[in-house]
């Protein structure tokens, strides 16, 4: 699977991003990090990343996670008809439990291994492909749980990636200064790990 790893929305790189993705232009848009937030404010956001793919000339729509809790099938089935998953940031601990609960997580661990479709993200959206969400917890709050989401924490990344990854690392983004905290902790506990600074990118590739 092709993993386009961005810091903050599109990033640098965004005609590489067009490229990754082959003939099958319909992308599934993930913005679960994003569930604590007001209806709003998700809106916009929403609304910003479905501009910022069709610019690319790709085909977004929304997946909501919430949807699917408990109906792993039904997900498999539907995300099988997607050349891009692009995951929003937000909390990434929402994240990963929205992921878990739907059983995207395997699903995606699945579709690695097949390399059938491209994974890109930002912030939240790339740094729960890590082994482990540990360190995490000094930007994001793992205790924020949205309505109808199960209350157990899960520390444990995606695995997709063998490092974790500090994103807004000294940019102008308000998580920046705590990102530093997190970056201590990388090296305090030996844990690998890359920063990204808003407008980087990393291009790689997982076999699952």
């Amino acid at each position: 699977m092709k993993l386009y790893l961005s810091s903050f929305h599109l990033g640098n790189q965004p005609d590489q991003l067009a490229c990754l993705v082959g003939p099958n232009k319909h992308a599934a848009v993930i913005l679960n990090a994003q569930d604590h937030q007001n209806p709003i404010k998700r809106n916009q956001d929403l609304q910003r990343e479905v501009n910022d793919l069709t610019s690319l000339g790709l085909v977004p729509e929304e997946i909501d996670l919430r949807q699917y809790f408990g109906r792993h099938t039904n997900l498999e089935t539907r995300l099988s008809n997607f050349g891009l998953i692009w995951v929003r940031g937000g909390n990434v601990f929402v994240l990963r439990r929205a992921m878990q609960a739907s059983g995207f997580d395997q699903i995606l661990l699945s579709l690695a291994k097949k390399d059938t479709i491209v994974y890109g993200g930002f912030s939240a959206g790339v740094c729960v492909l890590a082994p482990s969400l540990h360190g995490l917890e000094l930007v994001d709050d793992p205790a924020i749980v949205p309505s109808g989401y199960p209350e157990a924490i899960c520390w444990d990344g995606l695995g997709l990636i063998e490092y974790g990854i500090a994103p807004h690392y000294r940019s102008n983004h308000p998580e920046s200064l705590a990102v530093e905290q997190e970056v201590a902790y990388f090296e305090h506990h030996q844990i690998p790990y890359r920063t990204l600074r808003d407008g980087e990118v990393i291009l790689t590739k997982t076999g699952g």
